[in-house]
């Protein structure tokens, strides 16, 4: 199993942060999190178009790179670094995995090319995003009508296609909906986060296709794999933060000297880049196992409970490194600690991944 990066995968990261670079810098995430699709239309073209991002963990027969956890975990670092504002993790990651995991073939090739090349931006509905076991019991299906109601949609008002799990008897399926069909409402939310856009959607006897069947371990593995992403995200932010508070403590000076060279701040500074390390360890060690179709059956649950531990302690000592100025709208500190809070319990909180993660080891026993 894979254990470190090559030098294929670092110049693709850094491929990946100069475009990024460019296209994501605080400026325009604060013009995209006031809009209200939330993402540059453009940007997202040139991200599926040129670069092929979306279709990083795709496989080549569906118009992706065919490539795996390790390389999307590479690109959804670099996004949670850069804040990049757009429907991604929503259409390739999310709707992407739950397709991979669980859609029959001729869904597979209608849909993932379309997500692959931009074309179609898609949105899961689930029913719950605390844990795996409680997904599908709000939301059920009866002779091809749903009904019932996802609370929190990742970009479900800029999506062409709603992938659904829902419940069909004692079964859980994969449906598709058209977001425009007769009962079908999306009530965009006013969130923490405003650079992830949410909304709920109620479905009432609204006309689904079904694409595919959901078994607990497909479920599982579309959990795994969707955690892992976002726990990569989490660690691109608690990076950012780091560095851009340790440069911050080299040039704020107080009683005629860097704030930094105080022994304390040392000591928090080094604290947090412990925290982070060991964050980014377990999570980039998830992807390998993913990847390689083996380890620790925790290790999803384990990378992102750590990273959101990680990028929360990291927004936190960000803020109040930086004194009074942390608090202002003017510094942008606030846009990477709203993120951490909603991505903290966004998919199932640490506390419920670490739970998750006792009753994977007693069942390994």
């Amino acid at each position: 199993m894979q254990t470190a990066y090559t030098e294929d995968q670092e110049q693709f990261r850094e491929a990946v942060a100069r475009f990024l670079r460019d296209k994501s810098q605080p400026a325009v995430v604060r013009k995209l999190m006031a809009s209200d699709t939330g993402y540059d239309p453009a940007v997202w073209q040139q991200l599926c178009g040129e670069l092929g991002l979306a279709g990083t963990h795709l496989p080549e027969a569906y118009g992706g790179f065919g490539f795996g956890a390790v390389e999307l975990g590479i690109v959804s670092e670099e996004m949670g670094r850069f804040l990049y504002c757009g429907p991604f993790f929503a259409s390739s990651v999310m709707a992407g995995y739950a397709l991979l995991e669980c859609g029959s073939e001729s869904a597979k090739s209608d849909i993932l090319p379309q997500i692959a090349s931009g074309e179609s931006i898609a949105a899961l509905a689930l029913d719950d995003l605390n844990a795996p076991e409680r997904v599908g019991r709000s939301l059920s299906v009866k002779g091809n009508k749903l009904s019932g109601k996802a609370p929190l949609v990742v970009d479900a008002q800029n999506a062409q296609i709603l992938i659904v799990v829902a419940a069909a008897g004692t079964s859980l399926g994969l449906y598709r909906v058209a977001p425009n069909v007769a009962g079908v409402t999306i009530a965009p939310i006013e969130a923490l986060d405003a650079t992830r856009k949410l909304a709920t959607v109620t479905f009432d006897n609204a006309a689904v296709e079904p694409i595919g069947n959901v078994d607990e371990k497909a479920l599982e593995r579309m959990w795994n794999c969707i955690c892992v992403a976002l726990a990569h995200e989490m660690i691109g932010g608690a990076q950012h933060l780091l560095e851009s508070t340790v440069e911050y403590t080299k040039m704020r000076y107080q009683f005629g000297r860097p704030i930094g060279s105080f022994q304390s701040l040392k000591h928090r500074c080094a604290d947090l880049l412990m925290e982070v390390e060991f964050a980014k360890a377990a999570t980039h060690h998830a992807a390998f196992c993913l990847a390689a179709g083996e380890g620790e059956a925790y290790a999803s649950s384990m990378a992102k409970a750590m990273a959101a531990d990680a990028y929360v302690l990291a927004a936190k000592e960000a803020i109040q490194m930086r004194g009074g100025i942390g608090f202002t709208w003017e510094e942008d500190t606030h846009l990477w600690y709203k993120r951490a809070k909603s991505s903290e319990v966004f998919m199932g909180t640490p506390a419920m991944h670490r739970e998750r993660m006792v009753a994977l080891m007693e069942d390994e026993r």
